[in-house]
């Protein structure tokens, strides 16, 4: 792997990767498509020091959150691949809030792919806030996977609101 992404325009699919099981099935689905959209799959996380740290409340002196975060990555990948990854897969390992850093991760790529939620958030939502502002200021088309649980809270046909369009 190489994690040389780090200040370099990205092209490929790039993946949010956060440790949960549907950044792992990102992971499988870049795999899948990179064939069609072109490589090389970069699998990007985001790490910030928790606002209790800027407080004084620093949980130890060792503690690393970008080694929290490249052992998360790392794991993801294994999981992801087991001991065959992607080709050419690239690493990218990020100070910042996640939407920023995979919005600024997509500027030259061709397709950013992302769960509907992570391991935060409220469950029930059918997108969470990272999913939400990479689907709409990301630099490239954003696929956004769902679990199985996402489709049972969506409404149902009937109860769906019907669409309509503006015409200029």
């Amino acid at each position: 792997m190489d994690e040389s992404a780090a200040g370099k325009a990205i092209a490929g699919i790039v993946v949010g990767v956060d440790g949960s099981p549907l950044s792992v099935e990102a992971l499988r689905w870049a795999m899948k498509l990179e064939p069609a959209v072109g490589g090389p799959i970069t699998a990007a996380i985001a790490w910030q020091f928790p606002a209790a740290a800027v407080l004084g409340a620093y949980p130890s002196m060792e503690w690393s959150p970008e080694a929290d975060a490249r052992e998360v990555l790392q794991k993801t990948i294994e999981e992801a691949y087991g001991d065959s990854p992607p080709e050419g897969l690239k690493t990218l390992v990020a100070s910042g809030p996640a939407a920023h850093v995979l919005i600024e991760a997509t500027r030259q790529a061709r397709l950013l792919i992302v769960g509907s939620r992570g391991l935060g958030g409220f469950m029930g939502l059918m997108l969470g806030s990272v999913s939400a502002a990479c689907a709409e200021h990301a630099g490239c088309p954003v696929l956004v996977l769902h679990t199985p649980e996402d489709s049972k809270a969506a409404p149902t046909a009937s109860a769906a609101a019907p669409a309509t369009t503006a015409s200029a």
